[in-house]
């Protein structure tokens, strides 16, 4: 039997990533090939560790060498991880943040700041190094759901300035202008201010390595939303609405932005928040209290994929107040609902490093 590096090579071109379309080898994901005796060790180095294709591709893998080298071999595949990024490795500006995702809607009530502390959660458990910035600057809500309302960030000097360090909880990165204002407070701050805030928020947190930093936005477009475009370069944005008709025109218009002209940041999906109602003594039954089918429909219109569907359920709410996401309950359905969906962002955002050009920061010309 012919065991040698090569032919090991050989037969892992032949396994495609099911995502990127391409080959194992020439994707650089297989590295640190050795062989002693038939036993055959190396490591599958997926896009994410939130790859939802990774059990697929091992069985791949040992499926191929056991074809083209020996039925008998002995393989010892081991599974780990390096980010993707469409960032120039040069770009000194947030070095070390590898995605930068916006998570929107058009309309407020939808449930975005839910959608994106759980999935921050869930990326978080995947192993990934997860950050997260609320940049409702006007309704700051991460910090309650977060159980994090009393924290105060402290500051460090690096390099002769002054850096602030995020709130570290549940393996997400926290930073939020709720941290520094009185939360019994209105926030009466004209646009500059709040831009200017936003701005800080990203240059002057000590974020250090991360593979995928959120962002929560208020809804609607607006100042926020160029303040992020014209500040950080943004991977892609993932878009949260309800089945409601009403919530649909408005995120159509979320999404408008987001590809139009001079922006074009890629949608990376549609998250159907509130999607139907089970009663908890009603399992099998679904209730479609807000319509059925829109974000659907939406999603094919836009050419998008359709990342999740989202049911009403109570204790979504009851540990978003009590500051325990539940994504954190692993074992309950809802949380494994967030699981799933990390590992959708994660390979739509793996599928775009691979697609699209680079990531950059947006100039908007002004007539």
């Amino acid at each position: 039997m012919n065991y040698t590096i090569d032919k090991v090579k050989e037969a892992l071109s032949l396994v495609n990533d099911p995502d990127l379309k391409r080959d194992l080898v020439s994707l650089q994901m297989i590295e640190n090939i050795s062989i002693e005796g038939k036993t055959i060790r190396f490591d599958l180095v997926l896009t994410t560790p939130a790859c939802p294709m990774k059990q697929k591709m091992k069985d791949d893998c040992i499926e191929s060498i056991h074809k083209i080298i020996d039925i008998d071999a002995i393989i010892e595949i081991n599974m780990t991880s390096k980010v993707t990024t469409a960032r120039k490795t040069d770009d000194e500006f947030l070095k070390g943040i590898k995605n930068i995702v916006a998570i929107a809607s058009g309309k407020g009530g939808v449930g975005k700041s839910t959608v994106a502390v759980n999935l921050a959660v869930a990326l978080a458990k995947t192993g990934a190094k997860v950050a997260l910035i609320d940049a409702d600057i006007y309704g700051p809500s991460i910090p309650i759901m977060f159980g994090a309302l009393d924290s105060k960030p402290a500051a460090i000097e690096v390099n002769g300035k002054t850096k602030i360090i995020p709130i570290d909880k549940y393996g997400v990165k926290v930073l939020s202008i709720g941290f520094f204002v009185d939360p019994n407070k209105a926030l009466v701050w004209r646009g500059p201010m709040a831009s200017g805030a936003l701005k800080q928020l990203f240059t002057d947190g000590d974020w250090g390595e991360i593979d995928y930093m959120l962002i929560d936005l208020p809804p609607g477009t607006g100042d926020m939303h160029l303040t992020m475009v014209q500040t950080v370069p943004v991977t892609g944005a993932v878009i949260v609405s309800t089945p409601q008709q009403v919530a649909i025109a408005d995120v159509k218009k979320a999404a408008d932005m987001f590809v139009s002209d001079g922006i074009n940041i890629p949608i990376l999906g549609i998250v159907e928040n509130m999607s139907y109602f089970t009663p908890a003594e009603l399992p099998d039954n679904k209730y479609f209290i807000f319509g059925k089918g829109g974000c659907e429909k939406l999603a094919t219109e836009l050419n998008v994929p359709m990342l999740s569907q989202i049911p009403i359920v109570q204790s979504v709410s009851e540990t978003g107040d009590s500051g325990n996401p539940v994504a954190n309950d692993t074992n309950s359905i809802i949380g494994k609902t967030f699981a799933k969906l990390a590992e959708t962002v994660a390979q739509q955002i793996a599928i775009r490093n691979s697609e699209k050009q680079a990531t950059k920061i947006v100039e908007i010309k002004h007539q």
